[in-house]
């Protein structure tokens, strides 16, 4: 019971429901909606395989992290160490294989299936990338938290490419679904990902400098520092709340008052709050709880995919 439980630590379980989750509304509820034509027939079981994809190849990434950050989690956060505490060296990086050739094998399988071979190639890709931000890219500056937010971004993008649109859309639009809207709210919900991910991976460096600055790491609060750190966290804080208020002056417009209100209350307040915790921010301790606030952040900005039951 104990050895399970850390495995589930190690891979961070409730990550990979939020992971499952997001595609499965981004599905299921935005993509439904713009099905054009009653004649889209669905592949129920293919998107459950997309999903367990997803959820493999991000769990292999979490495993092959900690291996690799073991020296530096025992400064960060040494009551949280799993790999040679509980699960040895040696049994991490081989789940961190099985996982890795699970999620690859899937993916081949869905594209031979759909014939989009997008989604074998970047998925094979993001294993890749996974593996050397772990070993590299992490350490540099900007690099690993684009990755990371990049990777963010794919979870709903690869749903964009399953569900059959491309990226052709504007030349033509014969397929049973309305593919130019769908790409549109593919682009916001990925672009949201992309930018909260972002936000929450230098405000980890931020909360980590003391382990990364002892190994060597040149991430942002190193190489320029606090202060110019938390105003590059500020700016794009601002860039989000800017792209949600024309959203919402949208969604107003077109009179779905309660969508804007939840837009207002369970993501943009919270966003205007994160920004007021991170200028008074100084210990890790302010930095973890602020990271955690953008999780949340995350978390209402994908379920509001709900709506779209609502609005189809």
């Amino acid at each position: 019971m104990k050895l399970a439980k850390a495995f589930l630590q190690l891979v961070r379980w409730p990550n990979l429901v939020f992971i499952a989750l997001t595609q499965f509304l981004f599905y299921f509820c935005v993509f439904d909606s713009f099905i054009s034509e009653p004649g889209y027939v669905h592949r129920h079981l293919l998107f459950y395989l997309l999903m367990l994809a997803s959820v493999c190849i991000a769990a292999a990434g979490y495993i092959i992290n900690d291996y690799f950050d073991l020296q530096i989690d025992a400064i960060n956060k040494p009551q949280k160490l799993i790999v040679d505490k509980i699960i040895k060296r040696r049994w991490a990086i081989i789940w961190h294989w099985v996982l890795s050739a699970s999620g690859i094998a899937l993916s081949l399988f869905i594209s031979y299936k759909t014939g989009s071979w997008i989604i074998a190639i970047i998925n094979f890709v993001c294993v890749v990338l996974l593996w050397f931000y772990s070993t590299t890219f992490k350490k540099k500056l900007l690099t690993g938290n684009v990755i990371i937010a990049a990777l963010t971004a794919w979870v709903i993008v690869v749903v964009y490419f399953f569900a059959g649109a491309s990226l052709g859309i504007w030349q033509h639009q014969t397929s049973l679904i309305d593919q130019r809207k769908f790409f549109k709210f593919c682009i916001l919900y990925a672009g949201f990902a992309f930018i909260v991910s972002l936000i929450r991976e230098v405000v980890k460096d931020l909360e980590d400098m003391d382990g990364d600055a002892k190994y060597n790491c040149k991430t942002m609060p190193i190489v320029w520092g606090v202060p110019p750190s938390k105003v590059f966290t500020a700016v794009w804080i601002i860039v989000c709340i800017g792209a949600l208020v024309v959203v919402q002056l949208y969604v107003w417009q077109s009179g779905w008052w309660y969508i804007a209100l939840y837009i207002i209350f369970l993501i943009v307040a919270p966003l205007f709050y994160i920004l007021k915790k991170l200028y008074q921010a100084e210990q890790p301790s302010d930095y973890h709880s602020i990271s955690s606030m953008v999780k949340f952040v995350m978390l209402t900005g994908i379920l509001s995919m709900i709506f779209f039951i609502f609005l189809s």
